[in-house]
């Protein structure tokens, strides 16, 4: 197994920076995330690691060695890609003993290791089949399965759900965190999905425009936002965006949206205090917005008054498009909400989750932790 170190990487394709500065060490074990929109850099830093891509500048190191001058075949890597790329006149069990077979192991080792990687992945009844008989979800497992086999250092996957549907996304998501804990290996994988960076890495790194806007846990990227962009790409609904100015009225601080004001609460209050007579931009989750009427006691006075635009029924939540002023807002309140559209609705906030950030780019979130 080995730790995945890229010091000062960059990419340029022409006058095109794909990847800048990026500096970024994956320790052994971890399974990383790279995560962001289409564009932002993230496939092609996977491609540097594996050696599909030269670096314009940087080292990447794996293991104790730089790989630079490594080709891929040298780097002690799998990589499993969005297109399952399987030999389609080959068996399953020929599809995952292939890339052994080039390396002249021996056939002994190679049944054994391709039928340990078929149990693993469950398709142990599928290795006589051919892949125009597979499911979309048997081939994913066919192409995880041959990488497997090669029991590399590292793991590298280059979004391999998103030709999926989405029960199987979430069952295959599942089926991958398993397999990083049953093999404790080193693996890093790129997504645009939130979602599955958030239910799946030890470390999630966000990308955008080829920069690393922020490096964290799932839960310390979810609560302490870096910026706006992280703030909103993270976390599902969105985070609402508010502009707002930071008043203070009867020795208290307020938040002022002009269609509604609210009071900052007092343990945050300190760190906002220059922000005084400011512009800035609130932001609140949609989790963090209740239907006053089944909001916690403690939270009922910060209030404020808005238009239902529209309703989605959920099952287990509801989610509401509301506008309150000439903002827009989407709040996740109870099941039991009993609004129509275009009905007035009394929203409470609970201010303790809120955030502000810097109006001007690049949209710095205001601390308010050590």
């Amino acid at each position: 197994m080995a730790r995945v170190i890229l010091e000062n990487i960059s990419k340029n394709f022409g006058t095109v920076q794909a990847v800048r500065d990026f500096n970024l060490t994956v320790e052994d074990k971890e399974f990383a995330i790279l995560v962001g929109p289409s564009g932002c850099g993230k496939s092609t830093a996977l491609r540097m690691i594996a050696g599909l891509e030269e670096p314009s500048t940087g080292t990447i190191y794996i293991g104790d060695r730089a790989v630079n001058d490594l080709p891929p075949k040298d780097r002690d890597i799998a990589m499993v890609f969005q297109e399952y790329a399987l030999y389609p006149h080959m068996s399953v069990y020929k599809n995952m003993a292939f890339g052994l077979k080039l390396r002249k192991f021996p056939k002994d080792e190679i049944d054994r290791r391709v039928r340990e990687a078929s149990e693993i992945l469950g398709i142990q009844g599928l290795l006589d089949r051919k892949p125009k008989q597979l499911s979309g979800g048997q081939r994913q497992r066919v192409a995880v399965g041959r990488a497997i086999v090669r029991k590399p250092a590292v793991f590298l996957f280059d979004e391999p759900l998103s030709n999926l549907d989405a029960k199987l996304r979430v069952q295959m998501r599942a089926e991958l965190s398993k397999l990083h804990d049953r093999l404790q290996t080193t693996i890093i994988y790129v997504t645009h999905d939130q979602v599955e960076a958030m239910t799946m890495g030890t470390k999630i790194v966000v990308m955008k425009d080829g920069w690393i806007q922020q490096i964290g846990s799932p839960l310390e990227v979810y609560n302490y936002p870096v910026n706006q962009f992280v703030a909103g790409f993270i976390g599902s609904p969105v985070m609402n965006f508010i502009p707002c100015r930071v008043i203070s009225k009867d020795g208290r601080l307020f938040i002022d949206a002009e269609a509604f004001q609210l009071p900052i609460p007092e343990k945050k209050a300190p760190h906002y205090q220059s922000l005084v007579g400011s512009e800035a931009i609130f932001g609140i989750r949609p989790n963090d917005i209740y239907d006053r009427l089944y909001a916690p006691e403690h939270l009922k006075g910060n209030s404020v008054r808005a238009v239902v635009d529209v309703i989605e029924p959920l099952g287990s939540e509801i989610h509401l498009n509301v506008t309150a002023g000439r903002h827009n807002l989407v709040a996740v309140v109870d099941v039991q909400t009993q609004v129509r559209v275009h009905q007035e609705i009394e929203l409470t906030f609970n201010l303790d989750k809120m955030h502000l950030f810097e109006k001007d780019p690049p949209n710095l979130r205001i601390k308010t932790e050590a």
